[in-house]
């Protein structure tokens, strides 16, 4: 069995009254998983960077722009069958620009979340899992200044 590592999660907020609020984006029916919401996942393409597919990622399923990019705490994992391979998925945390929310193909709706709502609507435990320790570190004592930012530009 392999360790694959060709996948990213990206959690994007903004600050809304204070308190951190996630974009959650729900798949198309056309798409394997039809119907879930979740945040901005992808593919590494060849010789990409994990944090570069992040940025592409945003950029290609929201049409948003990155102000501020970490690496969570965290990588989250499953048993992929199809693969027979336990699948790594790096995780980052993205604080986006000001703009319009426009979908891919890929998603037909989106929602801007508090932290109990998006980790309601959020099918998996290691999302949920990535978000919570996210949520932490935005809201306790401003710590997501101990967070590891990527500097990008």
């Amino acid at each position: 069995m392999e360790v694959i590592t060709g996948m990213v999660e990206v959690h994007l907020f903004r600050i809304n009254n204070g308190m951190p609020e996630f974009l959650l984006i729900k798949r198309s029916e056309k798409e394997i998983y039809p119907g879930l919401w979740q945040m901005v996942s992808g593919s590494i393409e060849k010789d990409e960077k994990a944090y570069e597919a992040a940025i592409r990622e945003i950029k290609e399923e929201t049409n948003l722009e990155v102000e501020k990019l970490w690496s969570a705490p965290n990588v989250n994992s499953f048993y992929s069958a199809e693969k027979d391979a336990i699948i790594l998925i790096p995780v980052f945390v993205a604080l986006v620009k000001k703009g319009t929310v426009i979908l891919s193909e890929e998603h037909v709706d989106f929602r801007w979340c508090d932290y109990s709502t998006a980790r309601d609507l959020l099918a998996w435990e290691g999302q949920k899992k990535s978000l919570e320790i996210i949520f932490k570190y935005l809201t306790e004592e401003k710590k997501y200044f101990d967070l590891v930012e990527i500097k990008f530009q």
